[in-house]
């Protein structure tokens, strides 16, 4: 097996656990770390808060630390694809702010349907975005500066669609508050979507083996297909019987899961997403291999604009209400620091949407644990801060270890 074998997943030896292991050794020493600190540091963060309180692990505050991470979360999927271009969009809580205003004026001043309230608050997202990778890749304006002043101008327009009330409340009896905080999973249908999951993942992988098979290439086996199904859809059930012993899955995380899960196929199966990364990785190299650069650039700020507006919509439902300090506080920070959190790496090309997921529980895991333990906001503040700050060091030091074995 040659040295690009050896560095493709989809060939990595797996039939054994011995050979699962000798990989993962083979992949530290190469720095190509993966996923592999930011899940080492929720299950040590777990660990900790559950010596500290014991209701920290309870099927309770597992529901509510998934509906908790689910919004900002939402916000850190378009975080993690303008990382993915080695750019960065600091006005994500402003537009979500501004795409709440938008949804509660139309739905509850305005009157109109609460789908066309919705479509115009992701359209306002949408345009945002797009304005964004036109003013980057026509005039050369860089993210950093643009989204900056986006920060302040749709502050202020928010502020403005709210008018002199200043806070919006949404129909008590809307189906999209019912979805956001009271709509979960039956437990037959929680342990039908482990199957479902599983079986769904085993086809995709025979799919591929066969591919390669077709082609005369080296292909992972079927039994290791057949082994990750079955410990996948075991891994599933056993999350949804611990959920279910409270209220059960959560529709709002079951959607934030399902979007990164759509996200990831795209980044990984399709030519937009292979873009994406070249992009990222070497824009002149990407260039002169003939892809559109711009058009990446336009579709991944307007996508990450559309992320921060679903957010928007998800954290009115969430809070029942729009006010002007929605999107504010703290809400650009979270989804920025998840990302980075999760292992996207911030010099671009390097990541993958499921740091989105991971950052994000860290980050909720963190806040919901020092507020059982009873500690004030500004050491959750300190805390984060340090975390976010070691991530960052983990990427640097990977990606000079990358360089020195030369696969970065």
């Amino acid at each position: 097996m040659s040295f690009a074998d050896r560095t493709d997943e989809r060939l990595i030896d797996d039939s054994s656990p011995r050979a699962l292991f000798g990989n993962l050794v083979r992949r530290l020493r190469s720095g190509d770390l993966g996923m592999i600190p930011v899940v080492v540091g929720l299950i040590v963060i777990w660990i900790v808060f559950y010596a500290m309180n014991n209701r920290f692990l309870s099927s309770r505050n597992l529901v509510q630390l998934s509906l908790d991470s689910a919004t900002i979360g939402m916000i850190s999927i378009g975080i993690v694809l303008v990382l993915l271009l080695g750019e960065i969009d600091l006005s994500v809580g402003s537009v979500s702010g501004l795409s709440g205003a938008v949804l509660a004026v139309l739905l509850v001043y305005v009157g109109l349907p609460l789908s066309v309230a919705i479509l115009a608050a992701l359209c306002t997202g949408l345009v945002i975005g797009m304005l964004y990778g036109v003013l980057c890749t026509r005039f050369g304006v860089p993210s950093f500066v643009i989204t900056l002043a986006g920060l302040l101008a749709f502050l202020g327009l928010q502020l403005l669609t709210l008018g002199k009330n200043g806070t919006i409340n949404l129909p008590g009896d809307s189906p999209l508050i019912a979805f956001a905080n009271f709509t979960f999973l039956p437990p037959w249908a929680s342990y039908a979507l482990a199957i479902v999951i599983g079986a769904l993942y085993f086809l995709a992988r025979l799919r591929s083996i066969k591919r390669r098979a077709a082609a005369n290439l080296s292909a992972p086996s079927v039994r290791s297909a057949v082994i990750r199904a079955v410990v996948l859809i075991a891994a599933v059930a056993l999350v949804a019987w611990y959920l279910n012993l409270d209220r059960g899955i959560g529709a709002m995380p079951l959607l934030w899961v399902a979007v990164i899960i759509g996200m990831d196929f795209l980044l990984r199966r399709t030519t937009w997403g292979r873009h994406v990364y070249a992009v990222g990785g070497n824009q002149e190299a990407a260039r002169r291999a003939g892809i559109n650069v711009d058009r990446i650039y336009i579709s991944v700020f307007a996508m990450c604009s559309v992320f921060a507006a679903l957010g928007g919509v998800l954290a009115a439902a969430r809070l029942q209400s729009v006010s002007q300090t929605s999107g504010g506080t703290d809400t650009n920070l979270m989804a920025i620091a998840a990302a980075v959190i999760g292992g996207t790496s911030l010099f671009g090309g390097r990541g993958s949407v499921y740091s989105a997921l991971f950052g994000m529980l860290v980050l909720q895991s963190i806040t919901s644990g020092l507020n059982l333990i009873g500690v004030d906001a500004y050491v959750r503040y300190m805390v984060t801060g340090g975390v976010l700050v070691l991530a960052v060091t983990i990427d640097s030091l990977s990606r000079k270890a990358r360089k020195s074995s030369g696969s970065g």
